[in-house]
């Protein structure tokens, strides 16, 4: 059987930290596709640290000490993060599928899990710090209004979140390609978040049988609790694989490793409530072992009243920071939805004043309720130093905003798509007219707008229709709910733009 060196050529790992050395971490980063170089930059401007662009789109990795965990949960750009166990740039799979499980199998006992394990530990140990505060908030009258801070700076224990929430969880997502398989044998849910019922007849006898052979009382090894407690933990592996070339399946994969894992550690297998969630990324001949240190997406962060098509708070901020906000600047999204842009422009740049309008009551009413969510949050973190937002949300009509001509700095905006808000045929009158009125309120030469659309084929003859007044400076291209859209960064011209104004 081949060594773990020879299966491949191992990439940076945390390894065993040297006597007396401080304990750091390859912290893994899940992000929204298409905006990598953006969580990039930011981890390098907030912790200082150079980040690596996986060749597996949406993921990110960066060095940091442990001591820097908390201001990792507070990124802006990452959906869920992980501690890198070790990676494998160029890992050879055996052609035969029973000696390539058995060389993951075999790969477990050769991992360096000290140190990951450390960091998980203090992970969780600033998870319960969390906990603990939330709990003490909930009973005070500023947060009565039982907030679910989705993915809030420290990664709160989120078991009690709605299961609209829990609808849209996924861990380690990755892009449909040919040759994908996500799936995973121990009911983790599916890259929609539905469970796949043909995985639950092979999934069962999985953890039926690691169940029964983990054994109770046994002690926890590296992973034991800090207070020395002998507890068993419980633990999943979830398997995301991408590839064509590989001779066995996610279920297979993430069976037998698991089952290694639970051998090597004598950990119990659950598959809801378990404490450590093993990650094995396999991208082609890329390999990656990690642990979570999220328990639910960081995206969540700002939204507690959820509408039919909630932007991503990770996305949003991606759109924002390409238009490049300056102090002082107005930024509007016409468009808001339940108001993921505006908020979270107005808690990343609080310099500059944000409007958000809607020509729905009912998505005017969620985005205020987000942003009175976002307030008593603000009040229970430091009632004495709780400010306002700089941000206003008013009922509009997209095409004849309330707002003086060249008077706003940055337009930002989830555009419909036109499946499940308005339709195709609707965006043909209707983008023409949006891009009219953001040019006619955009201060002309400096304005800039960022639109988020997957009515791609619509928008490009929209905007060449107003092509004097805008000019396309930036593509960026996205995964949205498995839709493959675009975001297009506009530059307001010099021009006028027509004294008759369309409307839909």
């Amino acid at each position: 059987m081949a060594e773990a060196e020879a299966a491949g050529d191992a990439g940076p790992g945390p390894g065993a930290a040297q006597e007396g050395a401080e304990l750091a971490a390859v912290i893994g980063a899940t992000v929204p596709t298409g905006f990598e170089q953006t969580a990039a930059e930011e981890v390098q401007e907030k912790l200082g640290s150079a980040s690596r662009i996986s060749r597996d789109r949406g993921k990110i990795y960066f060095e940091v000490p442990a001591r820097s965990l908390p201001q990792v949960h507070r990124l802006r750009s990452v959906d869920n993060l992980f501690v890198v166990v070790q990676e494998f740039k160029d890992y050879q799979f055996k052609e035969n599928k029973e000696d390539a499980l058995k060389d993951l199998e075999d790969l477990v006992k050769k991992l360096p899990w000290t140190d990951p394990l450390k960091v998980w530990e203090l992970n969780n140990s600033l998870k319960k710090r969390k906990t603990k505060r939330k709990k003490h908030n909930l009973q005070s009258p500023a947060s009565r209004g039982k907030l679910s801070d989705g993915g809030e700076e420290g990664g709160a224990d989120q078991h009690s979140t709605s299961d609209q929430e829990d609808c849209v969880q996924n861990p380690v997502a990755v892009e449909p390609t040919g040759g994908q398989d996500a799936e995973n044998p121990q009911g983790v849910a599916s890259r929609n978040g539905v469970e796949e019922e043909e995985e639950d007849n092979e999934q069962s006898d999985v953890k039926v049988e690691e169940q029964m052979s983990s054994e109770s009382g046994t002690k926890a090894g590296d992973g034991q609790t800090g207070e020395g407690e002998a507890k068993v933990l419980r633990f999943r592996v979830t398997c995301n694989r991408a590839g064509d070339k590989h001779s066995f399946t996610s279920n297979e994969a993430a069976r037998d490793f698991g089952g290694a894992v639970q051998e090597h550690f004598h950990w119990k297998a659950d598959m809801t409530n378990f404490d450590v969630e093993v990650l094995l990324n396999i991208h082609n001949n890329e390999v990656v072992v990690g642990i979570a240190l999220t328990e639910e997406s960081l995206h969540r962060r700002n939204i507690t009243h959820f509408g039919p098509t909630t932007l991503r708070s990770t996305l949003a901020y991606g759109m924002l920071r390409l238009c490049d906000p300056q102090p002082t600047d107005i930024i509007v999204d016409p468009m808001c939805g339940t108001g993921a842009i505006p908020i979270e422009g107005a808690a990343e740049w609080p310099y500059c004043y944000h409007i958000a309008g809607d020509n729905s009551p009912q998505a005017v009413k969620r985005a205020a309720n987000n942003i009175s969510s976002l307030l008593r949050k603000n009040e229970s973190k430091d009632s004495s130093a709780a400010l306002g937002v700089p941000l206003d949300v008013i009922q509009w009509d997209i095409c004849n905003l309330p707002l003086r001509t060249g008077s706003v700095d940055i337009v930002v905006t989830d555009m419909p798509f036109g499946k499940r808000i308005g339709s195709k045929k609707k965006n043909w009158d209707l983008y023409p007219a949006c891009l009219m009125e953001m040019g006619r309120i955009c201060t002309p030469g400096t304005g800039r707008a960022v639109l988020l659309t997957q009515d791609k084929k619509c928008f490009a003859k929209a905007l060449s229709r107003v092509g004097h007044i805008w000019r396309r400076a930036q593509t960026v291209w996205v995964n949205v709910g498995g839709l493959h859209a675009a975001v297009y960064l506009l530059r307001r011209t010099w021009e006028s733009p027509d004294e008759t104004r369309a409307c839909w």
